[in-house]
């Protein structure tokens, strides 16, 4: 990482301080703290907002995980976030996606339209999972989103998923950036 990671566990220093870092504890139990944790506990007041609105994308809303988690890893993927890749690339394979799927979804360079004629997506993604890897792919390339694009989406899913899903590719978007900027976990090879 280009910043040392707190210790482990860190310091605390007012009673604040300490409820912050109990609450990432209990968010990661029964598993220790992340090296992403232990780079963002460098300033407690970030860490809480990140602890509660990622929390809130991981554990609130009400998509499936291969929907949630197909979102995420994309974003890993096109944002060449590796360290964010190997935290949730297992979580979609558990969630029931083939691997041939994954290795499709783990290439940057994929493409998940429907006209593709050479099909490589046929009996691998759901026309909703399809229709997620676009709009992802479309937020984290371009920002703007293509009518057609959002069309695909809306059809798939209630405005509640589209608000959901749009919130879990921005944030993600900002976990990746974070992570690659930083070179948490050491996985960018920016030293």
């Amino acid at each position: 990482m280009r910043l040392p990671y707190v210790p482990d566990p860190p310091p605390t220093s007012t009673e604040d301080e300490a409820r912050i870092l109990a609450a990432v504890q209990a968010r990661r139990a029964p598993n220790p703290l992340l090296p992403l944790d232990l780079a963002l506990l460098h300033s407690y007041p970030v860490t809480e907002g990140w602890n509660s609105f990622i929390g809130a994308i991981r554990t609130k809303t009400t998509l499936s995980t291969v929907i949630r988690e197909l979102a995420i890893c994309r974003v890993a993927v096109v944002n060449g976030a590796l360290f964010e890749w190997e935290q949730h690339a297992p979580l979609l394979r558990e969630g029931g996606l083939s691997e041939e799927a994954m290795v499709f979804i783990g290439d940057k360079e994929a493409n998940f339209d429907d006209d593709d004629d050479d099909g490589a997506w046929k009996g691998l993604l759901s026309v909703e999972q399809r229709a997620v890897l676009r709009y992802t792919d479309s937020m984290t390339k371009t920002v703007a989103v293509p009518d057609g694009v959002f069309g695909g989406l809306r059809e798939c899913f209630g405005e509640r998923e589209v608000v959901e899903i749009t919130a879990t590719v921005a944030a993600y978007n900002c976990v990746s950036r974070f992570l690659v900027a930083l070179d948490v976990g050491e996985k960018n090879h920016l030293h």
